[in-house]
């Protein structure tokens, strides 16, 4: 054993297979993957937009690029099967036989079937006109408890319509209809100020703190609005609330609101 390791020919060929290993290495990163990748090679996209199809093909093919018609639409201002979008776009540096997305006009009316919007969020709403061509038009908003909610469309669900077509929407602000009272609520800790609000259908909103040394922490010092006897459902108020000054206590725990009031309507059974 000890005559192997003082044998030269043995550190000889470790040496060969670190050199031959490095040079593996090597050569993989600089010469197989680059050339594997066409990492030094890149095309600019053509602008075949204003084109037929048969032009537009003909050209990305003399690019080295090859073509996919992605969708298709009506647009008044191209003849039928002309280019109207292309994906990436002109000037876009992109590797050899890159498939370019392309957007045609088609001589016919393509059209697709309304969803029902209703008592979807606003944001959900989008994505479905979104996903079915449809473009979003004026939203007007209208007093109901749910924020956020889609109330009405401007064309009924179920109706067939040319893509692109603009729809209106009616969305809840999340306040109720109706006014109610508010309660008095000075004086009263957090958690009993809340309860009150919910009685009427009213929330808690905004939290400040100030410090009281002659209170017990989290008591309503008050409120706002104020100047209002009655005031709409669905209303924030906001809260000024007792703390401790931080020298006398150090650990005060701030009062919890969970507000129960507001209903998420996406995980409302619904169908969609």
């Amino acid at each position: 054993m000890l005559a192997i390791l003082t044998d030269p020919k043995i550190y000889i060929f470790i040496l060969s297979l670190l050199i031959v290993g490095v040079a593996g290495i090597f050569a993989v990163d600089r010469i197989i993957m680059p050339a594997y990748t066409n990492y030094s090679e890149s095309l600019t996209v053509p602008d075949v937009t204003h084109m037929s199809i048969e032009e537009a093909e003909e050209r990305l093919r003399e690019h080295g690029l090859r073509f996919e018609v992605d969708t298709e639409r009506t647009h008044e201002a191209f003849p039928a099967d002309y280019v109207v979008d292309q994906n990436p776009s002109a000037e876009h540096r992109v590797k050899p036989n890159r498939k370019i997305y392309l957007t045609i006009n088609t001589s016919e009316d393509v059209t697709v079937e309304v969803p029902d919007l209703s008592n979807l969020s606003q944001r959900n709403a989008e994505i479905q006109l979104r996903n079915k061509g449809l473009r979003l038009g004026n939203i007007n908003y209208e007093s109901e408890r749910f924020q956020n909610t889609v109330l009405e469309q401007s064309i009924a669900a179920g109706r067939s319509v040319s893509r692109g077509t603009t729809i209106d929407l009616v969305v809840s602000d999340g306040l109720g209809g109706r006014m109610v009272s508010m309660p008095d609520i000075e004086g009263l800790s957090v958690s009993e100020a809340q309860a009150e609000l919910q009685k009427v259908e009213l929330r808690v909103g905004e939290i400040q703190y100030r410090e009281r040394a002659d209170l017990e922490p989290n008591i309503v010092l008050s409120y706002s609005p104020t100047d209002e006897e009655s005031i709409r459902e669905g209303t924030e108020i906001n809260l000024i609330v007792s703390e401790q000054p931080a020298d006398e206590d150090d650990e005060i725990q701030e009062g919890v609101i969970v507000d129960t009031t507001d209903v998420d309507p996406d995980t409302l059974d619904i169908d969609d």
